[in-house]
């Protein structure tokens, strides 16, 4: 499969996950008094349910003999009574990841620690649904389970249910994440399924049925009754012939808007050993990379820096930045709230050889690496332009508790970057990146990158002031035309911006350099142009091991205590 054919794939896939669940589901929606119900206060209720009794899915082949289907089968978890909520979290990554359901009764709030084990990252409830798929003669011909995200696309189940939901849109792949929520508002429903964008199931073009079911292990645990959903499946072939194509839902009324239901296109690559195709430019999406929020709303289509936006952004309202330059002296004022950012370790390790625009021939060592907001204050930067200047003048403002604006202070440039892919306004000051030697004393590679500043990955949503929805705070990422005067990016608390270093100029040449251990150096606000409440945590270093021949080169990556992200 091509590059060009697997973007595409992707993207068509994510447009079709939009289109598939468009629902509503057949009886809750007619029970206002459901809540009313018997049951422990502060305890959910909760039910499987399917939006409907058939589905219609595509099946796609590439030219590669690639094939198969996305099981998006349209279930729900409906939740009753109270919330379904959970902060998980880890002291650090020498710590497993820790779970604990949160039971709310009115004012009153309990703690329930899940069992060791249960969670073992912030991607949702591993091994939550249980799919079998029979053909027409009645013979199993599919069997899968997966992962349940509680903060996966859903829907009200009543209409005196809240009109929105709380809840972060996402569950965090991020490897380095520290802390996440997940949550269903009560009178709301989830979807319950997981799609893999690199595992689709294969099934020939034909009639099945689905039968759906919770593990009882979380039967058990959550007091779930045995339901087991049976789904009539009819799988079309794919138009196009390349999949991902608009499956249809059938034997239902419309009514619960279906954005996505936790699909993962991360780990998907071409066929290109080391090639990457990711958010940050020409790669595809790796393991963390691609924010589940742009997945699960199917925007999966802007992947990439484009014209305007960046990847991440979650494709926010853009507010504009302050039509005029700021008046009076600058300073900070004492006591006011500030960002805290924080780098995390690099990942996304790989050799790559200038495919992507680099000089050819030559051997570089690509990556990841994000800057995150520990708060408790967002990251506000505006850019003033004067007339004719390729250069923006960048500033820092400062907030009260209420929101006033308070303060301002000078916080370096931005910058135009017209290359294809980019085409907007950098930030030049927020981070830079360094490789060092084995005994970290000497710099043997250096690179900086300026970017538009954005809310890709939700990195602890449990730290203070965190915004659990970014792309609908006043505070917005904006990227700007070419003609902008004016550009406004911002960082909120609890989320981070990765940045993947495959582009053209990005990563390190590592042509002629010896075989070795190396540290590649993350470096948050390096030059001290931004204010902060702690200045102390904002390096990470990540060991790598180069080898191989020119040409041919290789790294190995060690894990970070518990976390193998290489």
């Amino acid at each position: 499969m091509t590059s060009q054919e697997h973007r595409s794939r992707l993207k068509r896939s994510a447009l079709a996950t939009g289109a598939v669940l468009t629902v509503v589901v057949a009886g809750a929606a007619a029970a206002p008094n459901a809540g009313a119900q018997s049951a422990t206060p502060g305890t959910p209720k909760l039910k499987l349910i399917a939006a409907s009794k058939s589905v219609t899915l595509e099946r796609y082949d590439d030219n590669e003999g690639h094939g198969g289907v996305y099981l998006d089968l349209g279930t729900y978890l409906q939740v009753d009574n109270a919330p379904f909520e959970f902060k998980v979290t880890r002291k650090s990554y020498k710590d497993p990841v820790v779970a604990q359901q949160i039971l709310r009764d009115g004012t009153r709030t309990k703690v329930k620690t899940l069992p060791a084990g249960t969670v073992k990252d912030f991607s949702g409830l591993p091994g939550f649904l249980e799919v079998s798929v029979k053909n027409a003669a009645g013979r199993e011909v599919a069997k899968s389970k997966g992962t349940y995200c509680p903060n996966n696309a859903a829907g009200r189940i009543r209409p005196d249910a809240p009109a929105t939901s709380k809840y972060p849109e996402s569950c965090p792949t991020n490897p380095w994440t520290l802390g996440s929520v997940w949550g269903v508002q009560k009178g709301w429903a989830s979807n319950t399924s997981a799609v893999d964008y690199d595992r689709p199931v294969d099934l020939a073009v034909g009639s099945y049925t689905a039968k759906v079911s919770v593990a009882k292990k979380y039967r058990d645990l959550f007091g779930i009754p045995n339901d087991q959903p049976a789904i009539k499946l009819t799988v079309r072939q794919s138009d196009d012939g390349e999949g991902g194509g608009e499956g249809v839902s059938g034997s239902g009324s419309s009514a619960m808007s279906h954005h996505g239901a936790g699909h993962s296109a991360h780990g998907a690559q071409s066929g290109h050993a080391g090639h990457h195709y990711g958010p940050r430019g020409a790669d595809a999406p790796t393991p963390g990379a691609l924010s589940h929020a742009l997945e699960q709303r199917g925007l999966a289509h802007h992947l990439g820096d484009g014209r305007d936006h960046t990847d991440g952004s979650r494709i926010a309202p853009a507010l504009k930045a302050n039509a005029n330059r700021p008046t009076g002296r600058a300073g900070v004022p004492a006591n006011v709230p500030k960002p805290d950012l924080r780098s995390l370790p690099a990942w996304d390790i790989s050799i790559t050889d200038g495919e992507d625009g680099d000089i050819a021939g030559k051997d570089y060592l690509a990556f990841s690496a994000n800057v995150w907001n520990a708060g408790p204050a967002p990251l506000v930067v505006d850019g003033f332009r004067k007339p004719g200047a390729e250069l923006m003048d960048s500033y820092q403002y400062y907030y009260d508790a209420k929101g006033k604006q308070v303060g301002y202070s000078p916080a370096g440039t931005m910058e135009w970057d017209p290359r294809v892919g980019h085409e907007h306004w950098h930030f030049t000051d927020f981070a830079s990146y360094q490789l060092l030697s084995a005994d970290q004393t000497k710099r043997v590679r250096s690179g900086k990158e300026a970017f538009c500043l954005a809310n890709t990955d939700a990195v602890d949503y449990t730290v203070k002031n965190a915004n659990w929805h970014p792309y609908n705070t006043d505070l917005s990422t904006a990227c700007g035309e070419h003609s902008a005067i004016s550009v406004r990016e911002v960082l909120d608390v609890g989320s981070g911006d990765t940045y993947t270093q495959y582009r053209p100029g990005q990563s390190f040449d590592i042509t002629g350099l010896p075989n070795g251990t190396y540290y590649i150096k993350v470096i948050a606000n390096p030059a001290k142009r931004l204010q902060e409440t702690n200045l102390k945590n904002n390096v990470s270093l990540r060991k790598v091991i180069l080898g191989g021949t020119p040409g041919a080169r290789t790294v190995k990556v060690p894990p970070v205590d518990l976390v193998n992200a290489p």
